[in-house]
């Protein structure tokens, strides 16, 4: 508004934007795709819960119709809903997607997380998801570059990472007057929820309920990470591992094997333990098996630079306590099978916003922070979320 005064003007030249790509194999490693140039492509993957409404799909069957995909690219297409997926068969546009070249898959999670679809080896896949990190798409060695549909588009007609704006003027997709609605499919919750039976098959098993958070930790520490620790890193996805999400023991054999594949092992004969990483530690997938798993191998504490978000509130759901480094050069002073022990600790989570650990093993003490609220203190306190909501239901 003339006449205010900001703390900070952020002026944004509208012409002067071009189209971006992240790099393999961080969402952070961003470029323009002039920059890149003309990197061939084996594989173009649009869709899937990112980059897959009815206007980003409509926008790519624009750019596609009447035209032939590249003969060495495979193109794959995941509407993000059956709503999204009927209207594009309703108006025509599912058989402009089909005739142009493109598969289309299931409205789920696939290829993103390395659940079919996976790159060539050493192959280059573009794709519309939110995720590149080494090895997700199931192909340890492909690089993945994350674009937009356009982009995707764009290159899936021409073999190689290709600016849209050679193709003319952008694609103008008009809303339609009512968007189809069918909740058919969705179960309501049960009328008398007391009669419910749940049936499990034999690969299903009870999620795993953490007990009370003790006011003595001892533990030691069973890995020591670097920064920029992703939940795939925690907690691999792919085939042949997410079948297991409904089965806690079995998943968790997984945890950090991908890093050491003897964790799993090791977390649970020390019984309770910590885990010590460096910057922005969890960061990617919000998926709580993350979290969940190492909570049932024992891991109690995890001590870090700093933490994604997402996953810390994870970590605080499932009753792990979430740590910093007051000094991050303590990070330095921790060595793997240190002992570590935090001591009167239901006490000093109440009163303070730091604790005090102390490495026996080097016979030092170290301080962090838990910057915990009030409710992510009773939280922690009942063993998690769950037991939380317990006690207040009781």
């Amino acid at each position: 508004d003339e006449g205010s005064a900001y703390a900070q003007v952020i002026r944004l030249e509208l012409d002067q934007l071009e189209p971006l790509v992240a790099c393999p194999h961080s969402p952070d490693a961003v470029r323009t795709v002039g920059e890149l140039g003309l990197i061939r492509v084996d594989q173009v993957v649009i869709g899937s819960c990112t980059n897959s409404s009815y206007t980003d799909l409509m926008r790519v069957a624009g750019i596609l119709r009447g035209k032939r995909i590249h003969p060495e690219v495979s193109l794959v297409l995941a509407p993000g809903s059956r709503q999204v997926l009927r209207m594009l068969a309703d108006n025509g546009s599912l058989g402009d997607l089909i005739s142009a070249g493109a598969r289309i898959l299931e409205c789920a999670c696939g290829p993103c997380v390395g659940v079919g679809q996976a790159p060539p080896s050493q192959g280059v896949s573009v794709r519309t998801v939110n995720r590149n990190f080494e090895g997700r798409s199931g192909t340890r060695d492909a690089l993945v570059y994350l674009s937009s549909p356009e982009v995707a588009a764009a290159t899936a007609l021409y073999g190689k990472l290709t600016d849209p704006r050679i193709l003319g003027e952008p694609i103008t997709v008009t809303l339609p007057d009512r968007f189809v609605i069918d909740d058919s499919m969705v179960l309501p919750p049960a009328g008398e929820e007391e009669k419910v039976e749940i049936i499990r098959g034999p690969n299903i098993k009870p999620l795993p309920i953490n007990t009370l958070l003790p006011d003595q930790i001892q533990g030691s520490v069973v890995l020591i990470t670097g920064d920029n620790i992703t939940t795939d890193h925690i907690m691999p996805a792919g085939s042949k591992i997410l079948p297991l999400r409904s089965n806690i023991p079995a998943i968790a054999e997984y945890v950090f094997s991908g890093i050491d594949p003897t964790f799993a092992a090791r977390a649970k004969a020390a019984g309770q333990s910590f885990v010590v990483g460096g910057e922005n530690y969890g960061q990617g997938s919000s998926r709580e098996h993350a979290a969940l798993a190492p909570m049932y191998l024992g891991i109690k504490g995890i001590l870090v630079k700093s933490f994604a978000r997402i996953h810390r509130a994870n970590l605080i759901n499932f009753g792990i306590l979430p740590l910093t480094f007051v000094n991050p050069e303590d990070y330095h002073s921790i060595q793997q099978d240190d002992l570590l022990a935090i001591d009167s600790l239901r006490e000093q989570i109440l009163h303070s916003d730091t604790l005090l650990i102390t490495n026996i093993t080097k016979g030092v003490n170290i301080q962090v922070r838990h910057d915990l609220t009030l409710r992510q203190k009773e939280i922690i306190l009942a063993g998690g979320l769950l037991n939380y909501v317990r006690e207040g239901q009781q």
